[in-house]
């Protein structure tokens, strides 16, 4: 007989992630609160290739922005927690469906902004100065390796 070959299981589960959570005092277009963000910082925000959510009726875009902290080599993402464009791929035959033309990467945070991700997985939101009057303080919250959004995250990188 031959010995059956017992294969194991060794890869590590994917930790998780800490973002931070920006909240605006008020409501801005992207490009003058990142015009303002700018300015009080030695690096700057650039705009990049949207983040692309595929849903089954509609793709949601997602205004992206990025910058580089020079000392540390730091990447810094800002995305939008709004989508800014949907197009629709299909029309839906049901009377109700979850999706709708906008969406919110966190839905259950409907009032932050901006999700900040940074490249390392440790965070250090402290290296971004932020406009005092048109900001609250950045709110650091952990995502799971089972949420959708991490996972989403990893593609991007």
């Amino acid at each position: 007989m031959k010995a059956k070959k017992l294969l194991l299981d060794l890869e590590e589960e994917d930790e998780e992630i800490t973002i931070g959570l920006l909240r605006l005092a008020k409501e801005l277009p992207d490009y003058e609160f990142f015009y303002h963000l700018n300015s009080c910082n030695s690096f700057k925000f650039s705009r990049i290739e949207d983040f692309v959510y595929h849903g089954e009726y509609y793709d949601y875009f997602f205004p992206r922005f990025e910058a580089y902290y020079s000392d540390s080599q730091l990447c810094i993402h800002c995305i939008a927690n709004k989508s800014a464009q949907s197009t629709q791929k299909k029309i839906s035959t049901e009377l109700f469906t979850a999706e709708q033309e906008s969406f919110f990467l966190l839905d259950h945070f409907q009032e932050v902004d901006y999700v900040i991700k940074t490249s390392e997985p440790f965070d250090d939101f402290s290296l971004i100065l932020f406009p005092g009057n048109l900001t609250f303080p950045v709110q650091h919250f952990d995502l799971s390796s089972e949420e959708e959004l991490y996972q989403l995250f990893q593609y991007y990188e």
